[in-house]
Order: structure tokens, then sequence, then C-alpha cells
């Protein structure tokens, strides 16, 4: 492993993933780079809740929300990694989960990928989908999934 990703969220499992993942790395000399995305559907509620605060003069721009993603991956960075000693980055995206997750890891040339994977039903994945299951499918390395 020389550079890995991992994926973060508010969820405790996530953030317990992002320590984790950080003292592998930091055991190896491998970079971690921090992604939080925010789904398209989670910017458009911002948005439109905030469009309805009458005193809000300005809109809620994608940019506003990729820093916003940037932010929380520093912040949980920052929370889970201080005493770790990894070199880590924190990286925003908004849109797909799936998609973001993989180009940020192509872009970033990482080999190892973290996700904290949620519990579900076969039926359920047929159903909705499931992101975890298409990033270790799609993802050309070592994917790491921790579960509840």
């Amino acid at each position: 492993m020389e550079r890995a990703l991992a994926v973060v969220e508010a969820s405790e499992s996530a953030k317990r993933l992002v320590h984790e993942a950080g003292e592998l790395a930091a055991g190896v000399g491998a970079d971690l780079v921090l992604l939080h995305v925010t789904t398209d559907e989670e910017y458009e509620s911002t948005r439109q809740s905030l469009e309805r605060i009458s005193d809000v003069e300005s809109s809620y721009t994608a940019g506003q929300a990729l820093e916003g993603a940037r932010q929380f991956a520093a912040d949980i960075g920052r929370e889970m990694l201080e005493d770790v000693g990894a070199e880590w980055e924190a990286v925003g995206r908004v849109g797909n989960e799936r998609d973001e997750i993989l180009a940020a890891a192509d872009e970033y040339g990482c080999d190892h990928v973290f996700l904290a994977g949620d519990k579900r039903t076969p039926a359920g994945k047929a159903l909705f989908g499931d992101t975890t299951q298409s990033v270790i499918l799609d993802f050309d390395g070592t994917v790491t999934v921790v579960t509840e």
C-alpha cells in the first residue's frame, strides 16, 4: 500500500475506520486521502432548505457544498488521526457516492480503499443498489470494508 483512500462519514464505525486506516497507513509509510462525498440529494435538500430562509441572501452553491465536504473530512481527520502520525489529506466531492469514490481513488493514485459498509439484506441490495458492493467490484485494488 502506497496511498489509501478512506471514505469519511458521520457514523462511529466510519470514524473508527478512519483511525484504523491511519494506523495502517502510518505503519507501512503510506499516504492517506480522506474523502467525504455530499450526495446530489443531500446538496439539493440543503440548497432548497436554505432558499426557504428569508434571511439568507445568497444561494447555497456546489462550491460551498464541496468545501463543506472537504472541511468535514478534515475535521474527522483531526479528531481521529491526531495521535496516529499518518500523512493525510482531506478531499470533498459532490455527486454520486460510488462514482466520486472511484474517481477520487483514481485521481489520487490510491491502491487501497477503506469503506464503512451498511448491513443490508440481499433483497435490499438488489432493489436499492449498494455503494460498497459497487466499489468492491469496480475498484482495481484492495478494498477493506468494516461493518458495525
